[in-house]
């Protein structure tokens, strides 16, 4: 069980010394000069409930038989929200080469197959915490809609969207992490570390490969990956919604710059959303992202 009496003035004589901070859009981590662990500080999007909702999950996560990093201490003071890690070996999945995106959707599928077993009760929300008693739980589509900011609210392609995001409703809700990128999988030998689960949630299964998926198209296509070079075929093992694309694509541009979500227009959501095809989807997304990276929209 970890620590939550530490105050932070306490970490660095009992974890640290820690070195130089490396930022992130939202967290500042630092390794221990020994190595032994990591300190993150949560920043940005309500740093107290990711702080509550990683530390929570990595437990239960573990008794999934997942290999995660163990929390020694984590609480918040001095208008920060802090945890502590023991840091895990092991390298960080590549996608540099064919080979290697081969090997990270295989580990994804594997780390998929302990995440997303059966869960009875689950309700689509943040985290894996036991559901509030409510009258009206949210749908997996509203879940999903919830994530906009309210000015989306008022896109022409706002309606085109909740429509299609219709038959997710269908879906059985299980556990996720929220956001398998490659440098959060780390291989050490034979043995896969999943770390970072500050994003984990409940929702259909589907939602965690879509993410993989657009961030692999969107990730190389920025690395200057030429479009065709994009491993299309590999990304179509992996389960596949249209609807679901559509809404990474928005969830995307909705957490950029204020006008980079009008570059993409009612027809560019409806044609992915409709698409039941995978393969053709996601060449229609890695168009859309080649036209987004030359209008300078931030990756």
């Amino acid at each position: 069980m970890y620590s939550t009496k530490l105050t932070e003035s306490g970490i660095e004589p009992e974890f640290g010394p820690f070195g130089p901070a490396v930022l992130k859009p939202y967290s500042r981590t630092r390794f221990a000069t020994d190595g032994r662990a990591l300190l993150k500080v949560y920043v940005g999007i309500d740093p107290e409930g990711r702080r509550l909702r990683e530390a929570t999950t990595i437990e239960r996560a573990a008794l999934r038989g997942i290999s995660v990093p163990t929390v020694l201490a984590t609480g918040n003071g001095e208008g920060r929200s802090w945890t502590v890690f023991r840091t895990v070996a092991g390298k960080p999945c590549s996608t540099g080469t064919p080979e290697a995106a081969e090997e990270y959707i295989g580990h994804v599928m594997a780390v998929s197959g302990r995440l997303h077993r059966p869960t009875a009760g689950a309700t689509p929300g943040s985290g894996w915490g036991t559901p509030q008693a409510s009258p009206r739980p949210a749908s997996p589509r509203q879940f999903l809609l919830d994530q906009f900011s309210a000015r989306c609210r008022w896109l022409p392609s706002w309606k085109v969207l909740a429509e299609a995001l219709q038959p997710i409703d269908t879906h059985r809700v299980v556990h996720l992490h929220g956001d398998l990128k490659p440098e959060h999988l780390l291989v050490d030998g034979k043995r896969l570390h999943v770390v970072d689960w500050e994003a984990s949630a409940c929702g259909p299964a589907v939602l965690d490969y879509i993410d993989v998926a657009f961030h692999l198209v969107r990730d190389l296509l920025y690395e200057g990956v030429p479009a065709g070079h994009v491993p299309i075929d590999l990304l179509t093992r992996l389960p596949f919604s249209g609807p679901v694309l559509a809404w990474r694509l928005l969830l995307w541009l909705d957490r950029r710059r204020t006008q980079d979500i009008d570059l993409v227009s009612t027809h560019d959501i409806h044609q992915i959303a409709a698409e039941e095809q995978a393969a053709p989807a996601y060449r229609s997304l890695a168009q859309m992202v080649e036209f987004l990276r030359a209008a300078n929209v931030p990756r």
